[in-house]
């Protein structure tokens, strides 16, 4: 390579194979650096870089934060108090918030402001169904200690009914596989400290749990993300689940409805939970329940020109000749997501109803059953 260098009174000029580079020589002005950022005026900005394009910085018409009441902390020996917009799920006061996996009621126990696990008594799932939520459960494993690794003191907080476990262990003193010690994503994420307290004392989760999202072809389109916090420490940082959790498998994901029960497992050991409330966050909508399909199955059949049908956990309306996947909000109350149908079983927990009501957008219409 060829290179020439003249010299001037305050300017050097490089000549390398042809090339002029021109180096400013002290006291003039230095080069931008090539990957610096440009300094684009304010009115040059794109809406897009802006955390929310429909407003201004500073916007003194943008609405402001609800103001709500907030959680109070606990002790070992009383529990805190929710926040004022929670959905409070366990008070220590009674069961009726829960149920067993097929809809019947759980036959978990109930003590002195908590409730237990019984072995072989089956999860225990919430009627209501979640989505996006903070979930706040506090949980004490059995005092003694009994058992080894995986059986001491081992339940599970479950998202996506029974598919999404943020394992709880006695994890004190006592080794497990990493991947299946309390506060682990089970199968795939250890925490990232272990924040046990010794068994009996009362334990705290906090939990944000996103969940997974799937297209109208039913293909996956983001995957569940989940934060935990165990007794005020960081365990789990926003971690994305390869799929379900398990033990003998990886398993893909399978499309569910974006809101599910939210589950407490039963693995034979007598695990108590105290102070159980969610925050759904996200926008707001209606509630979702998933029901016992015995009452589903009765309200199933022909009304006039109207089909309803059992898909899973669902109902599905074929409306005009379109169906409809329903979503329940009462024992009774059942609306659609893609078009603004609804759908009334005014009979509806005395046996096959008779008729329906429904409508599309507005008005009310009876339809009898046909068969």
């Amino acid at each position: 390579m060829k290179t020439t260098k003249l010299s001037f009174s305050n300017t050097s000029v490089l000549l390398v194979s042809g090339s002029l580079l021109l180096a400013l020589a002290s006291g003039c002005a230095a080069p931008r650096h090539a990957h610096s950022t440009p300094q684009w005026p304010a009115s040059q900005v794109s809406s897009s870089d802006q955390p929310d394009p429909n407003w201004l910085d500073h916007d003194r018409d943008r609405p402001q934060p609800r103001v709500i009441v907030p959680a109070t902390p606990g002790s070992q020996a009383q529990p805190g108090k929710p926040p004022s917009d929670a959905t409070v799920l366990f008070d220590g006061t009674d069961l009726s918030n829960w149920c067993s996996m097929d809809g019947s009621p759980t036959k978990w126990i109930m003590g002195d402001g908590y409730m237990e696990c019984v072995k072989g008594s089956g999860y225990a799932r919430t009627r209501q169904n979640f989505g996006d939520c903070q979930l706040h459960v506090e949980w004490a494993t059995p005092v003694p200690a009994h058992g080894e690794g995986q059986g001491r003191g081992n339940s599970g907080v479950f998202f996506g009914l029974d598919r999404y476990e943020v394992q709880v262990l006695d994890s004190y003193q006592s080794k497990t596989y990493a991947d299946g010690s309390a506060g682990a994503i089970y199968g795939q994420y250890p925490p990232l400290v272990n924040a046990c307290l010794p068994p009996g004392e009362w334990q705290i989760y906090d939990i944000i749990y996103t969940a997974p999202r799937f297209n109208a072809e039913r293909k996956l389109i983001s995957p569940a993300r989940m934060t935990v916090f165990q007794n005020g420490v960081l365990i789990q940082n926003n971690v994305t689940l390869t799929g379900p959790t398990g033990w003998l498998e990886r398993a893909p994901y399978q499309p569910h409805p974006e809101k599910q029960p939210i589950s407490l497992q039963d693995h034979g050991n007598p695990v108590r939970f105290r102070n159980i409330w969610v925050r759904e966050l996200g926008k707001p909508g209606k509630k979702e329940f998933t029901l016992a399909g015995s009452l589903l199955d009765t309200y199933t059949g022909q009304y006039g020109a109207i089909e309803i049908a059992r898909d899973g956990d669902q109902l599905v309306a074929t409306v005009g000749g379109v169906r409809f996947l329903l979503f329940a909000e009462s024992p009774t109350k059942f609306f659609a997501k893609t078009t603004d149908v609804q759908i009334e079983f005014p009979e509806g927990g005395h046996g096959k109803p008779t008729r329906l009501i429904w409508s599309v957008g507005e008005g009310a219409n009876e339809a009898k059953r046909s068969k």
